[in-house]
């Protein structure tokens, strides 16, 4: 909250969506609302819900951002610090672009002491330089059909994506849900600056970890499970929101992700002997869908090692 109260330009509203919480959150709001009130420059409203009983963090989040009145909005997780000009500076390039739905940005990683990790949430995503070009000539829909790059705590949007986004569906997170929508329907940047610290600890609902190599090897010969039918079910999610919006999006873009979950099919359907597989996934990977619908090579390693 003080980082907020901090910034170069002070926010139009601040809307607290507390999730059922047993601590004392919403006492420590109120007493900064009672503060708030006394300084009116900083602020002009400040309002809170509590959830009778847990939404869970994509339905709390969509309950937050439905309160909002602003044409801007910004998303905070309760324990980061922004940057005194984060608003500021994202406020300017939707300014001074009328097209932008959508601006995220990277941030530092730090520990529970807030100390600096020596990395930021870009370097632990891998973000490449070519990923980050396509973004900024318009392309920001074909690399996040490929994998979300788009973080909650770093994002500031339009409020005119809500009648395209509302209501999430349970398949998305509402970050990477508000992102793709976002870039289906208009234009989606990222800066580079680090505009937040990005708190790590091991209460993170969702957090972001560098993968040491056995990790990523784990991963790799894990069981199949249901991770194939839970994608198919993200990319159905969105097939059927992009349909009702068929003439904002475009024919592209549904052909895009038409063949995402066709080749989410074919994985899903891989047979359980690793032998058996390899000709399917061979094709696939000269077909060259798994870079453009996923992680390229690790997820061929994935379906090639992974037992049933």
């Amino acid at each position: 909250m003080q980082s907020i109260l901090a910034q170069t330009i002070d926010p139009l509203e601040i809307v607290l969506c507390d999730d059922a919480s047993t601590d004392n959150t919403i006492e420590i709001a109120s007493a900064a609302m009672t503060a708030l009130r006394s300084d009116a420059a900083h602020c002009q409203s400040l309002r809170i819900f509590k959830n009778p009983s847990p939404l869970g963090v994509t339905k709390n989040f969509e309950r937050a951002i439905l309160a909002c009145r602003g044409e801007l909005i910004a998303l905070c997780d309760q324990d980061d610090v922004w940057a005194p000009n984060r608003l500021e500076r994202m406020a300017a390039e939707f300014a001074m672009r009328p097209d932008l739905l959508l601006l995220h940005s990277d941030a530092r990683l730090v520990n529970e002491a807030g100390e600096y990790l020596g990395h930021s949430l870009f370097d632990v995503l891998d973000v490449t330089s070519w990923e980050l070009r396509r973004i900024r000539i318009g392309r920001a829909f074909d690399v996040l059909l490929r994998r979300n790059l788009a973080t909650g705590a770093t994002m500031m949007f339009r409020s005119a994506i809500l009648p395209y986004a509302a209501p999430f569906p349970p398949e998305w997170l509402h970050d990477e849900w508000l992102a793709i929508i976002a870039a289906a329907v208009g234009r989606v940047d990222v800066l580079t600056d680090r505009l937040i610290d990005y708190r790590q600890h091991p209460g993170n609902q969702i957090g972001a970890r560098r993968e040491t190599l056995s990790t990523k090897i784990s991963k790799a010969t894990a069981p199949r499970g249901t991770k194939h039918s839970a994608r198919m079910a993200k990319t159905a999610a969105l097939l059927a929101r992009l349909m009702e919006f068929q003439r904002d999006t475009g024919a592209a873009k549904l052909d895009e992700v038409r063949a995402k979950l066709e080749h989410q099919a074919i994985r899903a359907g891989l047979p359980p002997r690793r032998l058996a597989r390899v000709g399917t996934v061979l094709r696939e990977a000269l077909s060259r869908r798994y870079h453009r619908y996923g992680r390229g090579l690790p997820y061929i390693i994935q379906d090639l090692l992974e037992s049933a």
